[in-house]
């Protein structure tokens, strides 16, 4: 989305996700463009052809309420993308450029991670993960402190497998990507991020240009998972209260289900000897943000000396080590 016509950039792409037959219109003859044409949508919503010419070109960026709203219901928007086209039309003030900071992990937020007994990350507004319990890590390799969840989904084909439904999910990932920003695109993090993403993914790309947008909503996930065999999980998210626009992930399943018991074995699986608690979160400094994660390398056991109330060699897993 260009920083110059955003609000443009969005009403062309969702005219051409709509078609005649989803609004009853007669499709006649061949047609050059996909999806509606935009003297079609001027019709519907009741403008004229040019005034919506001056819109998408970005030569007006001023319209009402009441042509917004038109406009929403002829591209078939509902409330949360009728929400987000409010949002691009709205004057931005002009802001300072932020300078990049850790952002903080509330200490009951940390505390949950280690006791919640869940597979559970937290993620800024980037989706960089920034802090993870070892469940977390064993459920999905790649939900690592330094990752990024759009860099693991379009770029690790371990992701890929992992997810039975990789395209439903890497979809709405990037959606709730692009709500959870709102107009703040112009982050330099986010411009590296979806640059990097455009260039070397070919579905990033696709799916980007469809400009979707949806709520952080619980979500069902469909996994292929090496050690435990198919899994239905739901992911769920919640906000962390701050200013740095966090949000706590986990997965759960239904009590009692066969999920359930297979993450219990899972958990079981993770857990060696007295009850692990989550890692302390380990932070990225703020000029390594922008670099691609090395994540792609595989988990690895390697020995690491003797115990030394064994004797016997100490094997554990690569990741972060807690520190004293």
């Amino acid at each position: 989305m260009s920083e110059e016509n955003r609000l443009g950039d969005y009403l062309r792409a969702r005219r051409e996700l709509v078609t005649p037959d989803d609004l009853g219109l007669p499709s006649h003859g061949v047609r050059r463009v996909p999806g509606l044409r935009r003297e079609e949508v001027a019709l519907l919503a009741g403008i004229s052809s040019d005034y919506y010419l001056r819109l998408e070109q970005g030569r007006d960026r001023n319209p009402s309420a009441q042509v917004l709203d038109a406009l929403a219901r002829v591209l078939l928007l509902d409330d949360t993308a009728t929400a987000y086209l409010h949002q691009l039309a709205a004057p931005r003030p002009r802001s300072r450029r932020r300078p990049a900071r850790r952002p903080a992990v509330p200490p009951a937020t940390a505390q949950l991670l280690g006791s919640i007994g869940l597979p559970a990350f937290v993620t800024d507004r980037t989706l960089d993960i920034i802090a993870v319990n070892p469940l977390a890590t064993a459920l999905v390799p790649t939900v690592r402190v330094g990752e990024n969840r759009l860099r693991s989904f379009f770029l690790d084909p371990a992701e890929r497998d992992l997810h039975a439904d990789w395209s439903a999910t890497a979809a709405q990932c990037v959606a709730v990507f692009r709500r959870r920003l709102g107009t703040d695109v112009d982050d330099p993090r986010v411009v590296r991020l979806v640059g990097e993403l455009s260039l070397a993914s070919a579905e990033f790309r696709k799916v980007w240009a469809r400009h979707d947008v949806r709520p952080v909503v619980d979500k069902p996930i469909r996994m292929n998972h090496p050690l435990v065999g198919e899994l239905s999980l739901t992911l769920s998210k919640l906000d962390v209260d701050g200013p740095d626009g966090l949000a706590l992930a986990a997965y759960h399943a239904a009590p009692g289900s066969e999920d359930a018991e297979r993450l219990a074995l899972l958990a079981s699986l993770t857990t060696t000897g007295p009850a692990r608690r989550a890692e302390p979160a380990q932070w990225a400094e703020p000029a390594q943000w922008a670099e691609p994660a090395q994540w792609a390398e595989p988990v690895r056991r390697e020995a690491s000396g003797a115990d030394p109330r064994t004797g016997r060699p100490e094997n554990r897993l690569d990741g972060p080590r807690r520190t004293t």
